[in-house]
């Protein structure tokens, strides 16, 4: 009998992933907020305006998303690049969150 159960157990399971793809499994999409609190705000403050060692002030920034990304990526005076810390997702994830704390 408890052969018969993991059998119908292992079976179901073995149903139940079968139908499952590469496309039907979502990969969780970045947090750009909670990236930036854990890595930025240590410079930028937690509003984007605290400029410590000279961090840019993302509430007054004319910087477009695109030229944020390049900052984060490759660093620029004296911050540091994080390509090596942070893939391609999470660095546009946090380049869009900064954009939030940008003035309009």
């Amino acid at each position: 009998m408890r052969k018969l159960l993991a059998f119908g157990s292992l079976l179901a399971m073995i149903l139940l992933f079968s139908n499952m793809t590469v496309d039907n499994v979502q990969p969780k999409k970045a947090d750009g907020e909670k990236i930036y609190k854990q890595y930025c705000v240590t410079c930028h403050g937690l509003r984007g305006d605290m400029g410590v060692s000279g961090a840019a002030n993302f509430v007054e920034s004319k910087l477009k998303v695109e030229e944020r990304i390049k900052v984060i990526t490759n660093g620029r005076n004296n911050m540091a690049s994080f390509k090596a810390l942070l893939d391609k997702e999470k660095i546009k994830a946090v380049a869009a969150y900064t954009m939030k704390l940008t003035k309009e």
